[in-house]
């Protein structure tokens, strides 16, 4: 496991802790099965980005502070510059840089996404709001409810991101901007 998952998982069970929470308590707020909870507590397995948010719910901070240790500390704007979003891997052949979570209570997460191509299907994920994406160059793949949408730069998509989903890219590294809201 990498060290920035075995540092979400500490925060978590750190926050858990001070809350005076058990770990069946916060598994069955956040709605999945306890030992499966434990697994993303204890570094043992990846946090889906849809589990890691509603733990940030239930513990009551914002996801940045799971994902970087840090506050968001603006309330007005925030401003990132080119190449300086804050670097977060999640899962194998995604980069992504979040480009607003310095921003108090945001109400989405837009975020640059580099995918590195994989033969394989991508993992499916699943999360509550709203999602688009927006490629910027090279070709992806977006695969929900069954369908496979294939996007080439300046395509975009808008979805429900609750049902199973996931991307790769085609032929290629490929970037897209994706904005994630409530």
């Amino acid at each position: 496991m990498n060290s920035q998952l075995e540092q979400i998982s500490s925060r978590i069970k750190e926050l858990r802790e001070i809350l005076e929470l058990s770990a069946e308590e916060v598994a069955q707020k956040v709605g999945i099965p306890a030992d499966t909870y434990l697994e993303y507590e204890n570094a043992k397995a990846d946090i889906p980005i849809g589990v890691l948010y509603d733990c940030a719910a239930v513990l009551k901070v914002d996801p940045a502070e799971l994902l970087t240790g840090e506050a968001p500390r603006m309330t007005e704007y925030t401003i990132v510059r080119n190449g300086k979003g804050v670097a977060v891997e999640r899962y194998a052949g995604y980069a992504f840089h979040s480009l607003a979570l310095n921003f108090i209570g945001r109400k989405m997460d837009p975020m640059i996404v580099t995918l590195t191509p994989k033969d394989q299907p991508p993992e499916l994920v699943s999360h509550a709001g709203q999602e688009f994406n927006y490629v910027l160059e090279g070709t992806i793949v977006v695969t929900t409810q069954g369908h496979e949408f294939v996007l080439h730069e300046g395509d975009s998509i808008y979805f429900n991101p609750k049902p199973l989903h996931g991307q790769r890219a085609v032929g290629g590294t490929a970037r897209f901007l994706t904005i994630i809201c409530d």
